[in-house]
């Protein structure tokens, strides 16, 4: 079914998209809700019950699979409370037709939709034949769940290890597949091979004869063939990938997994020309699972979307990426970020966000999911982090352990980020007796690491005036390098005119455009691999810088070509964009020249 607006909403951290759905579905949009914090979800459950007046009993964690109960029951709640709002929107009188006028408004220029209501209401017309009109016409966004793969933690129960569906991922996905929620699973960082087994145990998975999916499966990729390995894995576990999104593996927010150089334009473009036989050869493969487990074939293809994220930033570029890669949906991140009718951002922290500028927006090492991690320099949660390390206590207290993950000293898993591992970590390498600048450097990389499963949900509560103790109140954000050319606090309407070339909310004018940006960020961390790698240069990591660098150079001549044959797009930039790629294809010649060089002093 074709969506009723081309941008979706990603999610982001823990807690900023926790109840987007409840403030944007109403209005045709798309976003996704995290599944990591059950705690953060039980906490917003409760409050969201009082406010409407609904039932709440709790679910403690004393009870059996407290998980994924609290997951299911908060995505009900949400799934009822904005299903009420849709249905408002749509009962029309005299006195209370705002709500659709604002739906029709924030709706794409070229949408039919927009179309047919300004046909009807510019003739004779009863708020009856408005109501049938709107319960006709008019969706709603749907409310999709995002789930780490690998923030997986086994659990436990007084000492006894808990069967593997009782992991966090197992767990979350299990509150998810039994909601009453019809909609899609984004399922990130990377293949996890049993809880994709896990998912088959789910009817709700399973296409009927005429194709229909209740809960659908979308999968966050960053190239080609990851899709097409986890795609036609699912498929012979039956299920069906019903979109690929595509995410540019550095211009983004949150997480950064980057690719072995593979940039976003050669990976769209890979997607394009390749979109039909991924789609027909993992049909394939899913009708004759479907066959072996004597489940119903669909009567006809299924159908898969491919959309991408990661650094859009104008309506021209918008509309160029679903355009030229024939796109279904684009995803706005980090701008949203400055949106409060959209997502939940405390007011200090989204104050931050609009002041900080490019200095401020790093790829840090501060995850305990030791990934690339973009973060705001002078955040309060890495205030507060500082502040113990000052007092010589470095670690977090980790009240909610989520990636508690790491096996080195407790077979359970500490995080890298808490107290004790940081503790035994500082000790071990005090051990070791090394120089100082050897100890210095390995303690900063154990203190680096910051409480984000906690701080990545603080927002939320300081947002809601909701109780912090255990939490604390210091906030950790991830916004992508795109937040450094938004400077406004804007309006749901003010971002979705922004988006659709009806206003401009950049304040500046010197913004590159997403895939120069991206080109810059990836030359910045090769250069930082090619640094890392000196001390212990070896065959493995010339091979890998190599490969990396010779990626880039592809991707650097594929957007020269670009440049050079779009026409009527990008031309206030096309001049600039082609000298700054001419530059950076120079950068990569003298990258490779000092690879090869530390290769042959190396031999």
């Amino acid at each position: 079914m074709k969506k009723t607006h081309s941008f979706h909403i990603p999610v982001m951290g823990i807690g900023f998209t926790i109840d987007t759905p409840l403030k944007v579905a109403q209005y045709g949009m798309d976003s996704v809700i995290s599944l990591v914090d059950d705690i953060l979800l039980e906490k917003l459950r409760k409050m969201y019950s009082e406010k409407f007046k609904m039932p709440y009993e709790e679910i403690s964690d004393k009870i059996e699979d407290f998980r994924a109960k609290r997951i299911t029951s908060y995505l009900n709640l949400i799934s009822d409370l904005a299903q009420k709002k849709f249905e408002s929107l749509k009962q029309i009188t005299s006195d209370k037709s705002d709500d659709l006028i604002e739906y029709i408004n924030m709706l794409p220029n070229n949408s039919s939709i927009k179309q047919e209501f300004k046909k009807l209401t510019a003739k004779d017309y009863s708020f009856s034949d408005l109501k049938t009109w709107a319960n006709n016409n008019l969706t709603m966004g749907s409310i999709d769940v995002n789930i780490m793969t690998k923030v997986d933690k086994d659990n436990y129960k007084k000492n006894e290890k808990l069967p593997v569906e009782y992991n966090d991922a197992h767990a979350a996905l299990r509150g998810f597949a039994n909601s009453k929620l019809s909609s899609a699973v984004v399922l990130s960082a990377g293949m996890n091979p049993r809880l994709y087994s896990y998912m088959s145990q789910f009817n709700d998975f399973f296409p009927d004869e005429n194709g229909n999916l209740k809960k659908k499966i979308i999968l966050k990729v960053s190239d080609y063939r990851s899709a097409l390995i986890q795609g036609k894995f699912l498929a012979k576990k039956g299920l069906w990938v019903s979109e690929y999104r595509i995410e540019s593996g550095l211009n983004c927010g949150g997480h950064a997994f980057a690719t072995d150089g593979y940039l976003l334009g050669p990976v769209l473009a890979e997607f394009k020309e390749k979109r039909e036989e991924l789609k027909t050869d993992i049909q394939a493969l899913l009708n004759q699972e479907l066959l072996n487990q004597n489940k119903v074939v669909p009567n006809k293809a299924l159908p898969i979307q491919i959309t991408a994220q990661g650094g859009v930033g104008t309506d021209e570029e918008h509309e160029f990426l679903i355009k030229q890669y024939n796109l279904d949906s684009v995803g706005w991140g980090s701008p949203f970020l400055l949106v409060p009718d959209a997502t939940t951002v405390d007011e200090k922290t989204i104050q931050q966000l609009a002041d900080s500028k490019e200095k401020d927006l790093y790829l840090s090492d501060i995850s305990p999911l030791g990934v690339p991690f973009n973060n705001l320099r002078a955040n309060t949660k890495d205030i507060e982090k500082q502040v113990l390390i000052d007092k010589g206590r470095p670690g977090s207290s980790c009240p909610k352990k989520f990636v508690a993950l790491n096996k080195e000293f407790k077979e359970t898993g500490i995080c890298t980020a808490s107290r004790e591992y940081q503790y035994l970590k500082i000790k071990d390498l005090k051990a070791q007796e090394l120089s100082k600048e050897d100890y210095e450097q390995k303690y900063h990389k154990i203190i680096e690491k910051s409480c984000t499963c906690v701080g990545l949900g603080t927002s939320a509560l300081l947002k809601y005036n909701l109780e912090t103790k255990v939490e604390g109140e210091g906030v950790s954000i991830c916004p992508g390098p795109n937040m450094a050319y938004y400077s406004k606090v804007m309006t749901l309407k003010d971002i979705t005119d922004h988006i659709y070339g009806r206003a401009n909310m950049i304040s500046r004018n010197d913004r590159p455009n997403l895939f120069i940006k991206e080109l810059y960020i990836y030359i910045d961390y090769l250069k930082n691999k090619l640094e890392a790698s000196k001390a212990s240069f070896n065959k493995k990591e010339e091979k890998y810088l190599l490969n990396f660098t010779n990626n880039m150079k592809e991707g650097v001549m594929y957007y020269q070509n670009l440049f050079k044959s779009v026409k009527n797009v990008f031309e206030d930039i096309k001049t600039s964009a082609l000298k700054e790629l001419d530059k950076s294809e120079l950068t990569l010649n003298e990258i490779n020249l000092e690879i090869k060089k530390l290769s042959a002093v190396t031999v």
